[in-house]
């Protein structure tokens, strides 16, 4: 497994219920950590709660392509590319479909699959000049096997699944690795929006999720774990 020490690490969503813990966790293993967030006071409290100086936390939305592109240039400027690109960000609607309104659905999309579009465009191309890199997404299971009343959710991430596969194939030429963690029910704030009845004290727990991505994070050079499933031992929709 490859150390994290002095890794240069970017974890978008920063301030979420996994990504905070994510960032948490590979500061502890000595990586240099950035995290972006849309909320300056949560961005605060993931940033010192996982001890990341203030100048390498950012308010960035993950759909708005200005903020990315000037993230990205002041992370450039100061290290030149990214070893490892986390994205956790990421919004869930969980609606029947005579629900679902366009503004659901376009909104849904522009975070999940235009926003993970935009990240791509802005940081592999540093990785690419050097051969090298990592980038780990989380498509979730709905990425793979659709539920009722998730068309908005599972439409963005089989499109962002399907989009991460075709990036790999052009990456073959290079040690660029592409990761896709494919979670279950994780008992994070996401839920709290969501009108669904579930067992979340049988979820997965935030940070045994967290860990997972800590985990792959430290992946050998000699191989790359394409596909990672993680899903709840026993849980039922009520």
């Amino acid at each position: 497994m490859e150390l994290l020490a002095n890794k240069q690490v970017l974890v978008v969503g920063g301030t979420g219920g996994i990504g905070a813990e994510v960032a948490r966790l590979l500061r502890s293993s000595q990586a240099n950590v950035f995290i972006t967030g849309r909320n300056a006071d949560d961005l605060a409290v993931a940033g010192e709660a996982a001890q990341i100086s203030a100048d390498q936390r950012f308010l960035m939305d993950i759909t708005n392509p200005d903020q990315i592109s000037e993230v990205a240039a002041a992370i450039h400027q100061r290290i030149g590319k990214l070893d490892i690109l986390v994205n956790a960000a990421g919004v869930g609607i969980i609606k029947p479909m005579e629900q679902l309104s366009l503004e659901d659905f376009q909104h849904t999309l522009a975070v999940n699959l235009t926003g993970t579009f935009l990240l791509l465009k802005n940081f592999l191309p540093p990785m690419k000049e050097a051969k090298k890199g990592l980038i780990i997404n989380m498509p979730g299971v709905l990425g793979k096997s659709p539920m009722a009343g998730a068309a908005a959710y599972a439409a963005s991430k089989y499109g962002l699944n399907g989009m991460l596969k075709s990036v790999r194939e052009e990456l073959k030429r290079t040690d660029i690795r592409i990761t896709n963690i494919y979670l279950g029910g994780v008992d994070t704030p996401f839920w709290d929006e969501i009108d669904l009845r579930v067992q979340r004290d049988k979820f997965i727990q935030r940070k045994e999720a967290a860990r997972a991505v800590w985990f792959l994070c430290q992946q050998p050079s000699s191989g790359v774990v394409s596909e990672m499933v993680i899903q709840p031992f026993n849980h039922q929709v009520l």
